[in-house]
This record gives structure tokens, sequence and C-alpha cells, in this order.
């Protein structure tokens, strides 16, 4: 056998490998696909959405996102909301709340009360059909309070000054450099007790009661589960079996599995290497990627999801309406 003879018999050996590995690749593909859509994390087949709702509560789009999926999707025959969060700010609030009334028209919506649903987070409980809540979960502390920093007398020891050029009195105001002005403090009360009065109508219409009954409960106070319950601020003492019943009583077959929801994650190795990886994992049990594998199988070109331009600029967080509990 001659030397070409040799190299043609390689290439062709290349050749069969390359095409082997591809429909390996397309074989696992498949398969992939077939547990993505089967799998809880492909959210396929009928189910109850659980999607939770924890700590500092911020203006989070993937969140309400999430819900509104959940309300979209027609194998989701329920949703219930874990809340554990102490408030946060009154626009983060808000809009899970519009998220939650509009799902709500669907389908049926459940909040599940675990540590704490306060201010905010009470606010995000309301927004639901029914509210479930251990004995001793906290619920309540409905208010607004608006908070700033005053550094003007640290800053005289430390000999620095701060001189400013605005267009009227009130701009910039509350300034921490400062006291405030009666203006000042007029404006800030009428702002907030405008976003109190919102609150307390939410409350009172969301928990069927009359406007003296939510005022009455609107002091900032905290109560246990139980004292909810007795309250009209929480529906049930309980947990999964409470939601259960409660959702049987609405039409929801209660054996459904209860599959919890999360953003998805943004995937920057593709979709069919991600799909290939999951497929191998189910398989082996071992977390695995074709990322690389398949990247120097394809000479680097075979799987790029685009350009990407980033940047990143940064800044100051302005002083926001806060509706946690204090």
């Amino acid at each position: 056998m001659d030397a070409d003879q040799l190299i043609d018999r390689r290439r062709l050996r290349r050749k069969l490998s390359f095409w082997r590995a591809a429909a390996i690749i397309v074989v696992l593909a498949v398969v992939g696909m077939a547990i993505y859509t089967a799998s809880p994390d492909g959210r396929g087949g009928d189910q109850i959405a659980r999607i939770e709702i924890n700590g500092t509560i911020t203006d989070d789009s993937k969140l309400v996102e999430l819900i509104e999926d959940a309300e979209e999707a027609a194998n989701v025959k329920a949703i219930v909301i874990s809340v554990s969060t102490p408030g946060g700010t009154t626009y983060g609030g808000e809009q899970l709340r519009k998220a939650l009334v509009k799902a709500r028209q669907a389908k049926p919506v459940v909040a599940d009360v675990r540590t704490l649903a306060a201010s905010a987070g009470y606010m995000i409980a309301a927004s639901t059909d029914h509210i479930v809540a251990g004995e001793t979960s906290i619920v309540g502390s409905i208010g607004v309070i608006f908070q700033y920093p005053q550094v003007g007398e640290l800053m005289d020891k430390l000999g620095v000054k701060m001189n400013e050029i605005k267009s009227s009195p009130l701009k910039a105001e509350p300034s921490p450099f400062h006291p405030a002005t009666p203006e000042a403090e007029q404006m800030i009360r009428s702002m907030v007790l405008d976003s109190y009065d919102w609150f307390v109508d939410l409350v009172a219409k969301e928990r069927d009661m009359d406007r003296p009954r939510a005022l009455s409960l609107a002091d900032g106070s905290i109560f246990t589960g139980r004292q909810g319950l007795e309250n009209g601020l929480v529906d049930d003492i309980g947990g999964e079996p409470e939601i259960r019943a409660y959702l049987k009583e609405r039409g929801v077959d209660d054996r459904l599995e209860m599959v919890k929801w999360e953003p998805r994650r943004e995937n920057r190795d593709g979709w069919l290497p991600s799909v290939v990886g999951k497929a191998i994992q189910q398989v082996t049990g071992a977390p695995f990627s074709l990322s690389e594998e398949i990247g120097e199988l394809g000479g680097g070109k075979l799987f790029l999801d685009g350009l990407v331009s980033l940047w990143q600029a940064g800044g100051n967080s302005p002083m926001t309406v806060e509706g946690g509990h204090q």
C-alpha cells in the first residue's frame, strides 16, 4: 500500500468518525428533547406551578414574566405563590400584584405564607385568591415608609461642606446633608400617605373588609398566622394539604404534582449542546457539558449564538419608598 492510499484511508476514517459523532449527537438531542419536555424542568404535563418570592422585593421583571408564563401555560391548572419576604419597594410589589390579579382571572392562585409576608409581601399575598399561613408565620405590617440618612454633623466634624445650587427649594429634598424643611417634610408625608391610602384600599378590597376595619389593622402591626386568621388577614392555617384541599374545591385535581417554577437561566452554550448534555446527565447521573467538546469538533463555529455587546455603567441608587417591615 503506497503513501497516497494510506493518506486517503486516514481521511476516510476521519470523515466516518465525524459523521458517526454527528449521528450520535442527533440521537441524543432527540432523546434529550423528549426528556426535557416531559420533565418538571421542562414544565411538561398537567401540574400545579409553585413560584417562590423570597427576600427583599424589588422591580423584578423576570419574576413577573414567570407568573405570566404560568398563567398562559395550558398545562398549569393552578399557581401557588410561596411567600417569605419582609417586603420591599412598593413599585416592585405593585408589579407582582398586577401579574397575580391577572393570573387569577385564568386559574386559581394561592399564597403559601412561610416565614413571613409583611408589608409589600402581604400586599402580594392579598393579591391571590386564598392565603394559607403557618400558625407562627408573620403577616401584616401594612404601611409605607420613606427613610433617608442625615450625615451633616459627621461632615462638619470632618470639615467637609456640601454646597448646592438648585432650581427650586424642593428640588432634591429631603437631603442627607441638612435637616428637611417643613415644606420638604410635607411633600414626602403627602407622598407616603397617598401610597398608604392605596395600600389600605387594596387590603379592604381583597380581604372583603370595610375601610375602617382595614385601617384598624394598618397601623404597622404584625400578626402571627393564628392572629391573622382571627382578624381576616389569612384564610386558613396549614400548608400543602390545606392548599390542595382549597384547590380541589376550585375543581383542580388534588393529585397533580406541585412543580417548582424558576426563571429560565440564560444558556451561553447554545440550545443543542445544552439538550445533549441534559440527555447524557439523565443517563449517567453526572453533570455534563458539550460546549467545549462540540466546539472543538466543529472547529469552534458550530454553535454561535450571535453577537454579544455588553456595557455596564456604575451609578448611585435613588432613595425609594419602601414597603418593608421595619
